[in-house]
């Protein structure tokens, strides 16, 4: 199966958030150093992990990296502050190219004008609560559903973004999972 960013139209818009000018892509990343942020859609086998904050809304979890952080480093310690898990598995998806039209950047250590978040999805394990760090966002649910109830959970409060996310991330797995099957079964698509 040939996934396609076309059959996404939010994620295939460039879009405005606040300052930043942002747009998704499949592709990979060529200069690490411009992560600045990384984002998982976390999953527990065929089903999917999603947090919801003090707020009233489900967000997608991760952060910003320290100063001097490995981005997996920073995977790890936000899978662990937002769900109170640990991660497993992680495979990169795409990223979003950003740029911001702000004078300085968010923190000093992060690139600026232009900067990526990195965007993938990865297999964790739920081994206590959110710990809430007082400089992060507070946690009050972690919650493990089918891909239908995840969708649904972001269309309802227009987080259409995230709904083709997970949406994306589904058909990848999916799709990963069949090519494993065709391949023991000695079949080529």
């Amino acid at each position: 199966m040939i996934i396609s960013l076309k059959d996404f139209p939010i994620l295939s818009t460039k879009v405005e958030w606040g300052r930043i000018t942002t747009q998704f892509t499949l592709e990979a990343v060529e200069d690490e150093a411009l992560i600045s942020n990384i984002s998982i859609v976390p999953v527990i086998g065929d089903r999917y992990v999603m947090m919801k904050l003090d707020t009233g809304v489900w967000e997608l979890a991760g952060g910003t990296l320290k100063r001097d952080e490995p981005y997996l480093d920073a995977l790890r310690r936000e899978v662990q502050e937002e769900l109170g898990a640990e991660l497993i598995a992680y495979h990169v998806l795409g990223h979003f190219r950003c740029s911001s039209r702000a004078e300085q950047p968010y923190l000093p250590h992060i690139p600026h004008p232009d900067f990526i978040r990195l965007v993938g999805y990865g297999e964790v394990r739920l081994i206590g609560e959110p710990l809430n760090p007082p400089d992060g966002e507070k946690v009050i649910l972690v919650d493990v559903v089918g891909i239908e109830e995840a969708i649904r959970r972001f269309e309802e409060i227009n987080r259409r973004d995230l709904s083709e996310l997970y949406r994306l991330v589904h058909l990848t797995r999916t799709s990963e999972k069949q090519n494993v099957s065709d391949t023991i079964n000695g079949i080529k698509l």
